[in-house]
């Protein structure tokens, strides 16, 4: 018999906020008691540092640049491939819950799932033409004044709330999204059904703005957050676009108390998302199906959080605070397994064939994931390099996020990508073992050495004595986009 499967999957959430990962004031207990079950990935990357391209690449297994899936505004072609299409056709009931990012509002969603609920409207929406809706109308008046207070100031562009009132505001989407993931576990406890379930649950939070209520707020000790990453203004020889980012967003008088408040409020944001993790797990071994259900957990991308005094995310940078990610299997009982945290190097578009093994039949089509049951039973070897890309070639003006002004939090990060110079264009992040190497367009390669410099601080691409490591990585940078440039689809037409 089939087993069943869940994703539960953050927005934003950083490797190093969960404290099995080594962060003192994290507090993250449901998370980590996956590493008792399952595997938690110390080097797992996305394939994109923003929401749409990373959510297209780990949906379908392939990377942004194959299908153009490069942009927030470019989505899934109706005939394109995807996870959710393959385990509906092969069997399985499929739950979608929480935000979109891969079909295009003027679509419905029906061959993708059963049943789709968006965290706003309580039906499902699965058949509706455009089922986007205003999160922000969920926002009670307390919500609201803290984000107007946010809007002002030298706090305008940092994305900081702080402390919210209750849980019925800013932040409510996600409540009525773990609502729905449990109430559908009741229905199928009930139902007594043998057709096995897939559900498909994204939450927002940690995503910014940086605000979270009690008790997970006061929670945090901000004397145990961890050292923050120098200015970047102090940091030579890295992109332009965080120079750029970091001269809009005017954060550098900021006093380092007022970014551990910051960095503590994300923190909490993580530990709710914990906590709502905690009521899935529990409510799956309540209604008995636990044993028989793997349990994926991960993120999109991550979030520099004040890191470099910078915050959000950047379309085209790939420091490890938004490329590397959480990524956590606990399997169904019946898959092997060696509970750990393991230092495989993984991608998320890997995700797409672990999950046809764990329900047992193959893709339909071509894509470049690499199944980690093999890692999950033990296996430390798994891919030589990883990849994360972004950025967009000078002209691609369908590319740009335009419509946005200064009136915005985003607009530091959105004007900057409005650039026709260095700033935005394409780049390429290659990870093998310990060196990490960034290709650019247009200007200066970066090559870091984690292992004595964690907080890619020392560019050693500008130092003789590195270049033929620099080679190295250039030629696996070829290797990768010979291979993956395109593919040939499994059905062949007709002549």
């Amino acid at each position: 018999m089939k087993k069943n499967i869940f994703l539960f999957v953050a927005d934003q959430m950083r490797n190093d906020s969960l404290a099995h990962m080594g962060n003192p004031a994290a507090i993250t207990p449901n998370l980590d008691a996956l590493v008792d079950e399952g595997v938690s990935f110390e080097n797992a990357y996305c394939q994109n540092p923003v929401c749409v391209p990373s959510r297209n690449s780990f949906l379908t297994g392939l990377y942004p640049h194959v299908g153009g899936h490069r942009t927030m505004h470019y989505l899934q072609r109706d005939d394109e491939p995807n996870i959710l299409k393959e385990m509906k056709n092969n069997g399985y009931e499929v739950i979608w819950i929480g935000r979109n990012d891969v079909v295009p509002a003027d679509r419905k969603k029906t061959d993708y799932c059963d049943e789709y609920y968006d965290g706003v409207l309580d039906e499902n929406t699965r058949d509706a033409e455009n089922s986007e809706v205003d999160h922000g109308a969920t926002m009670n008046e307390a919500s609201k004044k803290l984000q107007e207070k946010m809007l002002s100031g030298d706090n305008y562009y940092s994305f900081y709330m702080g402390k919210l009132p209750d849980g019925e505001g800013y932040g409510k989407t996600d409540w009525n999204c773990v609502e729905k993931a449990l109430d559908y576990i009741d229905r199928r406890s009930q139902e007594k059904s043998d057709k096995p379930f897939f559900v498909y649950c994204t939450i927002a939070f940690p995503h910014p703005p940086y605000a979270c209520e009690d008790p997970w707020y006061s929670s945090i000790d901000r004397h145990l957050l961890p050292k923050r990453r120098p200015n970047i203004k102090d940091v030579p020889n890295k992109a332009s676009m965080l120079y750029g980012i970091n001269q809009k967003q005017q954060l550098d008088n900021w006093t380092e108390s007022r970014f551990d408040e910051l960095r503590a409020t994300y923190l909490a944001m993580v530990s709710r998302f914990d906590a709502q993790l905690g009521l899935i797990k529990d409510k799956l071994k309540a209604t008995n199906l636990y044993d028989d259900t793997s349990l994926i957990v991960f993120s999109d991308h991550g979030d520099y959080t004040g890191d470099y005094s910078i915050t959000e995310k950047v379309q085209n940078c790939f420091e490890d605070p938004i490329s590397n990610v959480p990524l956590l299997i606990k399997p169904a009982k019946s898959i092997a397994v060696v509970p750990r945290i393991s230092k495989a190097q993984v991608e998320l578009l890997d995700l797409p064939t672990t999950i046809a093994a764990l329900a047992d039949f193959d893709l339909s089509y071509t894509q470049f994931g690499k199944s980690l049951l093999p890692v999950l039973a033990g296996q430390e070897i798994h891919k030589d390099a990883v990849f994360c890309e972004g950025g967009r070639i000078h002209g691609e003006t369908q590319a740009m996020e335009l419509g946005h002004g200064p009136s915005l939090p985003y607009w530091p990060r959105l004007s900057t990508q409005y650039s026709e110079g260095p700033e935005h264009t394409k780049a390429v992040m290659c990870k093998m073992g310990d060196y990490k190497y960034i290709m650019r367009l247009y200007e200066l390669d970066e090559l870091y050495y984690l292992k004595e410099d964690p907080m890619e601080l020392n560019n050693l691409a500008v130092k003789p004595e590195y270049q033929e490591m620099l080679q190295e990585m250039k030629n696996r940078v070829t290797q990768f986009y010979m291979e993956t440039t395109d593919f040939v689809p499994n059905k062949r037409d007709k002549r």
